[in-house]
């Protein structure tokens, strides 16, 4: 059984910081990879999908946010630099899509819990 187990989330003020973890079933990080995010009221979206050697950026995201990996760890990370207060949400990290960069949440076919972030002006 695929786990995803995501933390890191907080509370940073705007142009602050934060590194999101997802720790994964061994092996899963060499599958396609993705970030998405939902806050209140609105539908999940997109942030990044990455598929070994290939990373896909939201706009919203491009140049501020940046995956990582760590396949000794077994570990997907989510650095966000220049937070904004539009990027608070809950963060979840999924795996497995045969569309990867379509970027689409019901593609992928195992989700972690979660994790909130917030972004104060």
């Amino acid at each position: 059984q695929v786990q995803l187990v995501e933390s890191g989330g907080g509370s940073v003020q705007a142009g602050g910081s934060l590194r999101l973890s997802c720790a994964a079933s061994t092996g899963i990080l060499s599958n396609c990879m993705g970030w998405f995010r939902q806050a209140p009221g609105k539908e999940r979206e997109g942030v990044a999908q990455t598929y070994p050697g290939n990373t896909y950026y939201a706009d919203s995201v491009k140049g501020r946010f940046t995956v990582l990996k760590d396949l000794a760890k077994n570990t997907l990370y989510l650095q966000m630099n220049s937070l904004k207060p539009e990027d608070s949400a809950m963060y979840y990290c999924a795996a497995v899509s045969d569309r990867c960069f379509v970027g689409k949440s019901a593609d992928f076919r195992h989700w972690g819990q979660g994790t909130q972030v917030t972004v104060s002006s």
